[in-house]
């Protein structure tokens, strides 16, 4: 659509208008003081009347279409359409007859001088195509940075929730297990609680422990058939066992026997490799004097 049929929506209504207008005030001016004075004077006041209003209009045109304004000239159009309508409300006011019709059409020519205005107002906000073809693309583009930020939030919002359900239902599962256990537990501790204060656990633990209650039976022993030999305890170590100083004076001699010295690992296999014997505790310990 051109800029000349956009414009055209509004100075028609307000052409068509202050024609309306225009014509009612002179036939009014004629009926009203063609009566009084000859119709001739009748006909140049009411020509005089529309002639000012359209010399004053022609000159806002003018102006507006300058990219000017006066405010002494719109003063100027608006006294003669208060005039003009003045002229239609008197009339109205002394006729007998159709006084209500007369005074329902006395609007008219400030109904024209308002769409003048519209129209100015009109022409001074209107763009061109092209910057309306701009704002319309920033606001779609606005429209769809929008729409975007909403999906990503909503997107964001499920997987929130999502995981948030996860959590929860983990959380339940091993608050469950964990009340589970602990029931568990209790029913055992109960358990050994009732045992212990037992009238038979005394007994019990004296039979295969040493004595803990006392006036109960002594520790229950096996018969022993024939003469016995006591048994010799099990050495740990392989060979005649090494003194201290001994053991030290040895894994001294075989830590430092390079440069750096060797690690514990390194001096536990050479020890051994050399046929030497000591226990893991005892070596170890050894091992800490030295280094």
């Amino acid at each position: 659509m051109s800029a000349n049929t956009k414009t055209a929506k509004t100075v028609l209504p307000a052409v068509a208008m202050t024609a309306v207008s225009m014509v009612l005030t002179l036939a009014v001016v004629l009926m009203w003081l063609g009566t009084a004075v000859p119709w001739l004077v009748a006909l140049v006041v009411g020509l005089g009347i529309d002639g000012g209003w359209l010399a004053t209009l022609a000159y806002e045109r003018r102006l507006a279409a300058q990219g000017d304004h006066s405010r002494v000239v719109t003063a100027v159009g608006w006294l003669f359409g208060l005039i003009a309508t003045g002229f239609l409300i008197a009339h109205a006011l002394t006729v007998d007859a159709s006084a209500g019709a007369w005074l329902a059409v006395a609007w008219l020519p400030i109904a024209a001088k308002a769409l003048w205005l519209v129209h100015g107002l009109w022409e001074r906000t209107a763009l061109t195509p092209v910057a309306l073809d701009a704002i319309r693309g920033i606001q779609q583009e606005a429209r769809d940075e929008a729409a975007v930020a909403r999906a990503r939030l909503r997107a964001e919002a499920t997987s929130e929730e999502t995981r948030l359900t996860a959590v929860t239902g983990a959380g339940a599962r091993v608050a469950r297990v964990q009340a589970k256990t602990a029931k568990t537990l209790s029913r055992a501790w109960s358990t050994l609680e009732e045992t212990r204060r037992g009238e038979d656990t005394g007994r019990a633990l004296t039979s295969v422990t040493s004595r803990v209650t006392p006036g109960v039976t002594p520790v229950w022993e096996l018969p022993v058939w024939g003469p016995t030999e006591p048994v010799p305890a099990l050495s740990l170590e392989s060979g005649p066992a090494l003194t201290d100083a001994a053991l030290d004076a040895l894994v001294d001699e075989i830590t430092h026997s390079e440069t750096p010295a060797l690690s514990y690992r390194e001096m536990a296999a050479r020890f051994r490799q050399a046929g030497h014997s000591a226990s893991e505790v005892r070596l170890r310990a050894a091992w800490k004097r030295v280094a």
